[in-house]
């Protein structure tokens, strides 16, 4: 009957191993892949509600420009020293955003 006790035990006790396994690789895979995702995320959101008109921006595509119109999800961006040049992109095309300086 000893036996029998000690092979419960040991079967109760990987179990509990296995759960606190279990947390700890999700807390790793949190930590690691979720939370900075988010936290950029919200980083980014930040810099393009705080998008003004005269800022200027650098794109995803490696082009820089000035900001001469925004709508709810859309911004117009005239590019180079060419002020005919003027583009209709989606705000989420900004990679970076520079004030104007005073």
């Amino acid at each position: 009957m000893g036996i029998m006790l000690s092979a419960e035990t040991a079967a109760g006790t990987s179990g509990i191993v296995m759960v606190v396994y279990l947390v700890l690789i999700f807390a790793f895979i949190y930590f690691l892949m979720i939370r900075p995702q988010k936290k950029e995320q919200k980083r980014m959101t930040a810099m393009l509600s705080a998008l003004e008109i005269g800022d200027s921006i650098l794109t995803n595509s490696g082009f820089y420009g000035v900001v001469i119109d925004i709508t709810d999800d859309t911004v117009i961006v005239e590019f180079g020293s060419n002020k005919n040049c003027r583009i209709p992109m989606q705000k989420t095309a900004i990679a970076q955003v520079e004030k104007p300086e005073a």
